[in-house]
């Protein structure tokens, strides 16, 4: 059997390969004093609210299972389109809004509609993965600038413009991002956007951590740019439903038939009982909810990432959202005598039973020197890791 070329293509997912030997690990001593904490997975420990629970029971009860629209529910989009004017204040009308199997749908549509085979995407270096893995998908090539803690480990149009090639299609960014947690700022954003409108190409940002923005400067979406930005959002984060597959994007009006001819062939629509419990998200109870989680993350973050400091375990910009710490361990390695954080992720593991992430996945920018920490666990859990640590480390 022949595998295609545009397969082999595709890395495999070291975040994953670590998770398995963690997993594995984690049976052998889930009954000892030192349980695996796993710190690895961006997943948040919250699950949906009862409220969202009860109105996917209700939707099975009353037979809502049959296929919707390829775009997704119009009570949907009607709901997520007055999210945005509630809390950002723009107007972005539902019929721009495509609901889909995830963010990783979205992308996966954008890519297919927007990218010609050899199209060149430019992202920063660190991102996260699989966004890169859908461009070459489409054909595309996706094209890693190096970033530094002095951007926030995000680009800037001088990077942009200097980066900008025949080939170039675009940009593909993400803020807040995976895997540092860091937003682009507003202003640096909108001169970006200038320098891609100018050259007659995209900008895609990846705001599925937007709702867990801490700080007011970099809890605003791209969408308020104008109408050719497009957005790619998800119910999996901030509304805490990673496994109903269920996310969305805000596309410019004249894309629309575009993506929604490739919907009904690719995914003919998202799940009917995930849509149908999406709309309880909305609910004042729910909104409550969810605001007090973000609350509970932020608490995480301001606990957890002074402790990694005080070990030498240095983050060098301070996430202002999602649930992530990009540090440093290359001191902590050359005083263990370890060589890379790919290795110091084992060691931890192994030793501390702390399951982490090494930076190999995430690009080739001293990302070997990085590992990523999850603070999407309890605040329990975070501090049992800071001991283990701190008793391995110090």
């Amino acid at each position: 059997m022949q595998i295609s070329s545009r397969a082999q293509k595709i890395e495999p997912f070291y975040v994953m390969e670590v998770a398995k030997a963690a997993s594995a690990l984690g049976r052998e001593v889930a009954h000892t004093d030192v349980p695996m904490i796993f710190l690895n997975i961006g997943e948040p420990d919250f699950t949906a609210p009862a409220q969202v629970q009860v109105a996917a029971e209700r939707a099975i009860r009353d037979g809502l299972t049959q296929y919707t629209p390829a775009v997704g529910l119009q009570s949907l989009r009607e709901r997520i389109s007055q999210w945005y004017a509630d809390r950002f204040g723009i107007a972005v009308p539902a019929e721009r809004i495509v609901a889909t199997a995830g963010a990783s749908a979205a992308l996966h549509l954008a890519c297919m509609a927007l990218i010609e085979p050899n199209d060149e995407i430019l992202m920063p270096d660190p991102s996260y993965p699989c966004n890169r893995h859908f461009v070459s998908a489409a054909e595309g090539r996706a094209v890693l600038i190096p970033t530094t803690a002095a951007d926030r480990f995000q680009l800037n149009a001088d990077k942009v413009q200097s980066a900008w090639g025949p080939r170039t299609r675009g940009v593909l960014l993400a803020s807040p991002s995976n895997p540092t947690g860091t937003s682009i700022d507003p202003a640096t954003l909108r001169d970006i956007h200038q320098v891609v409108h100018n050259h007659g190409g995209v900008t895609i940002v990846d705001e599925i951590y937007l709702g867990l923005s801490f700080e007011a400067r970099y809890g605003q979406t791209a969408l308020a740019l104008d109408d050719d930005v497009i957005s790619i959002n998800s119910f999996s984060k901030y509304f805490n439903m990673t496994g109903w597959r269920l996310g969305w994007m805000v596309i410019p009006q004249r894309l629309v038939p575009v993506i929604e001819r490739l919907a009904q062939n690719l995914f003919i629509c998202p799940s009917t009982i995930a849509q149908h419990a999406a709309l309880a998200c909305f609910d004042a109870d729910s909104l409550r909810i969810y605001e007090q989680r973000r609350s509970e993350f932020k608490a995480r973050r301001d606990y957890f990432l002074p402790q990694l400091n005080a070990m030498g375990l240095n983050v060098p910009v301070m996430p202002d959202g999602a649930f992530y710490a990009w540090a440093n361990c290359s001191e902590v390695c050359a005083r263990l005598g370890i060589k890379d954080s790919w290795d110091f992720s084992f060691e931890v593991m192994n030793k501390a039973h702390v399951a982490i992430t090494p930076g190999r996945d995430f690009g080739t920018a001293e990302t070997q020197h990085f590992v990523r920490f999850s603070t999407a666990s309890s605040l329990q859990h975070l501090q049992q890791a800071v001991a283990r640590l701190r008793n391995m480390l110090l």
